[in-house]
């Protein structure tokens, strides 16, 4: 059976009114992990929608990117359930975790060893006989307070489906609305690099003519922003000689620390090769200064309050600007809430609790990068925990507690 005939099929079983247990929606690393561990709680009939199945962002934006995870993380999300370990031993070798088991254990890898594996793991799930995958959008849901059930429109389906469940794993995308200051100058004509594209050295340089000079404006100080200046750095002292980089922070660098059976900002200091290469060249006492890449770089501070100043001085000879501040939620299917057959459906308010995965409506759940689990370090520091391993540690502690209390 061809693809479009598989999804076709899809599409008629999912226009039947058998209940799902649950319906996933979102095809990315958090909806594998979601999937793998509804199939471990035995959760029966589920139905997976995604418009591509394709491993979302980190496959179809971030190969590139080297990972801030050790590959040995990765293993053990890949073989953290039983649905993905049948799915490695029926696999042929070589296969995406067999690349990853022969990679050094305690390093990072480029994240597209990571997206094949998740590649991997969709294709299995799709054969499991308690899984209907379905190519497409869920556009809308409304919750039934009689029945105690959903009812989900599909955009590829000729009908609603009801469910008991319902998971939102549905992603973010990077900050890209203009700067607040681009209003007050609006005869500055820049052009935006999105920050998936400037993650992309093989998509960057052909963002640029080689021979024309250009200076390029990067926003923030984060994990993304570094890789975005070294992947710049790196066209600047090679093939774009006249490339230039303005670089405004009001951030110092911070970096994750190992501590005693821990890590200190685990999920908000700079890691792996993105913290090696701020060390060795972005760091003040002189480190900056005397590092090659201040040749090609300039450092701007902008004090908190006095942004708009400091743009304004220095945004104008950019030709380019990178915004790398930040992730927002990506769009999520129209919800609602009915009490009973016939009775109007009213907007639901959509609150989430991200130490239990829930919603404060009865079955509906998230995860993954736009619904992280929160967390607290021994020194009492909140942060949100996103990576694979995190995923896949929260959800094995909270996806039988879903299934238990629905």
């Amino acid at each position: 059976m061809s693809r479009r005939e598989s999804y076709a099929t899809a599409a008629a079983a999912a226009s039947s009114r058998t209940p799902y247990g649950a319906v996933v929606v979102g095809g990315g690393p958090a909806g594998i992990t979601v999937v793998g561990n509804l199939l471990e709680q035995r959760q029966q009939k589920l139905l997976w929608v995604d418009p591509a199945f394709r491993a979302g962002r980190v496959n179809a934006a971030y190969r590139e990117v080297p990972s801030n995870t050790a590959v040995a993380l990765f293993l053990q999300f890949a073989q953290a359930v039983e649905p993905f370990q049948k799915i490695i031993d029926s696999t042929p070798e070589p296969n995406a975790v067999s690349v990853l088991r022969n990679l050094p254990q305690d390093k990072g890898c480029d994240l597209s060893k990571a997206a094949d594996m998740c590649l991997m793991l969709s294709k299995g799930l799709a054969g499991h006989p308690e899984v209907n995958q379905l190519l497409g959008k869920v556009t809308a849901a409304t919750f039934d307070k009689t029945s105690n059930q959903w009812t989900v429109s599909l955009e590829n389906a000729p009908s609603p489906v009801v469910a008991s469940n319902v998971v939102l794993c549905t992603g973010s995308s990077p900050i890209s609305s203009p700067l607040p200051i681009m209003e007050k100058m609006q005869d500055l004509k820049i052009n935006a690099i999105h920050l998936d594209l400037a993650l992309a050295p093989s998509k960057l340089q052909k963002a640029f003519n080689p021979s024309s000079p250009a200076t390029v404006a990067v926003i923030g100080a984060s994990h993304s922003a570094i890789l975005v200046l070294r992947n710049l750095y790196n066209l600047a002292s090679t093939s774009h000689p006249s490339l230039q980089i303005k670089w405004f922070t009001r951030n110092k660098l911070r970096y994750a620390e190992k501590k005693d059976g821990w890590i200190l900002r685990d999920n908000t200091g700079l890691k792996g090769e993105a913290a090696e290469w701020a060390r060795q060249n972005l760091e003040e006492n002189g480190i900056f200064e005397k590092s090659p890449v201040s040749r090609h770089i300039k450092k701007i501070w902008t004090e908190k309050g006095k942004e708009d100043a400091t743009y304004q001085v220095e945004l104008p000879g950019c030709t380019h600007m990178v915004q790398a501040i930040g992730y927002k939620q990506d769009p999520i299917p129209d919800l609602t809430i009915t009490e009973g057959p016939g009775a109007p459906a009213e907007p639901l308010t959509v609150v989430y609790e991200p130490l239990s995965g829930r919603f404060f409506v009865p079955g509906l759940f998230g995860a993954g990068i736009a619904y992280p689990e929160r967390v607290t370090d021994p020194y009492g520091n909140v942060e949100y925990a996103v990576g694979f391993w995190k995923f896949m540690r929260f959800l094995k502690r909270a996806v039988p507690e879903w299934v238990r209390q629905r």
